[in-house]
């Protein structure tokens, strides 16, 4: 991909063109069925804001075990595929892609939620409560995965994979970030397993990679981007040697040719961020930890991140409070502010599909203010 500052540009991702370089980045948004389906408020919501270049829709489980909070999606039954067609026959109309991430939370999950006992590399439970639909409730002790645990869910991810594609969708994102189920595994404090994908480094990245091959197998590399945040915390994760661990990770991945790295909150001066960009040989996706949610940041932080070496840009808070942010930075037009965090999680159309476009706005609200830390569901917003 031909390197370049003016994020308006079209740009090129495996055998899709986009009309411009910027990512609506994955926001869980709990506004499914009970049952992970797809609702007619997420079909509204995608085709507002298919200016984006690429959307990469919110995680979806690609089992029972996998569900995390109440009323986030999933993609293993036809109905959910159903409910995703729909999303997407929505979105293509408006001139829109999208990818679906793929998320299991492993041991961020709840009985009380699932009916099931959460499953994790080790029996490491959450250092945190845990929002349920009886409320948030002390995290449960998760059961360490079994061979055949780790075999099946790998196989699920990749049913999971071809069911998106099935869907409509052009490719999928496998979630290895945030402290869900493959960056449990990675992490040394929630994997300590002595067998073959625990202990060193090599075997840490195993089930990350397994799953990464699985479904590329699946559905075709070029379909199959992969999303890490090397040094979060997030969800109680802890990583001792984030550099040898990534390095190993991206030196098996980078034999599969895949169609995108998306690297999470990443500041272009960090080393660790250079060191990445220097391995990895494909396109990478950079996601700017902004706090200043202005017109003038949100372009700077944009410009500097393909000026350090991104080729495409996933930015969260400023799609979720603008469905026309590509036409408002184009412009230089003040942006939505979120106006209520609390209606980033819950169900209806209030903070979801009632931000205005420029076109239906009578008096443009201001871009000035900052906004606070977003909850974390496992999605960077």
């Amino acid at each position: 991909m031909t390197r370049t500052t003016d994020f308006l540009a079209p740009a090129r991702l495996g055998r899709l063109v986009l009309p411009n370089h910027l990512v609506m980045a994955p926001l869980t948004r709990n506004r499914a069925e009970a049952d992970g389906t797809p609702t007619d408020l997420m079909v509204t919501h995608y085709a507002q804001r298919a200016s984006a270049g690429l959307i990469i829709a919110e995680g979806s489980t690609p089992n029972p075990a996998g569900q995390t909070y109440p009323d986030i999606t999933a993609i293993h039954t036809a109905r959910h595929a159903d409910g995703w067609r729909r999303v997407t026959d929505a979105v293509r109309a408006a001139g829109g892609q999208m990818f679906l991430q793929l998320q299991h939370g492993g041991r961020v999950s709840h009985p009380a939620t699932t009916g099931l006992t959460p499953l994790a590399p080790s029996a490491v439970p959450l250092p945190e409560r845990i929002f349920t639909p009886q409320g948030h409730l002390q995290a449960a002790v998760p059961r360490a995965m079994t061979t055949d645990d780790i075999r099946d869910t790998i196989a699920d991810f990749a049913a999971a994979a071809r069911r998106a594609v099935d869907a409509g969708l052009e490719g999928v994102e496998v979630h290895s970030a945030n402290g869900m189920l493959l960056h449990q595994f990675l992490a040394d404090n929630t994997n300590r397993r002595t067998d073959s994908y625990g202990g060193t480094v090599a075997r840490r990245v195993r089930f990350a990679a397994e799953v990464t091959e699985a479904v590329a197998d699946a559905i075709g590399a070029d379909r199959v981007g992969i999303r890490i945040s090397p040094a979060s915390t997030v969800n109680g994760v802890l990583e001792e040697d984030t550099d040898r661990l990534y390095a190993t990770l991206l030196d098996r991945l980078k034999r599969l040719d895949l169609a995108y790295l998306h690297l999470v909150r990443s500041d272009p001066a960090t080393g660790w961020y250079r060191r990445i960009r220097t391995d990895w040989p494909g396109v990478l996706i950079g996601n700017p930890d902004l706090t200043d949610l202005s017109t003038r940041a949100v372009t700077r932080a944009t410009r500097e991140m393909l000026a350090a070496g991104a080729d495409l840009v996933a930015l969260g808070r400023p799609f979720l409070a603008n469905p026309d942010l590509v036409t408002r930075l184009r412009l230089g037009a003040p942006l939505n502010p979120v106006r209520d965090r609390y209606f980033m999680y819950v169900g209806g159309a209030t903070g979801y599909n009632d931000y205005a476009a420029l076109s239906n706005q009578s008096e443009p609200l201001s871009s000035d203010s900052v906004l606070p830390p977003c909850l974390e569901t496992g999605a960077a917003l």
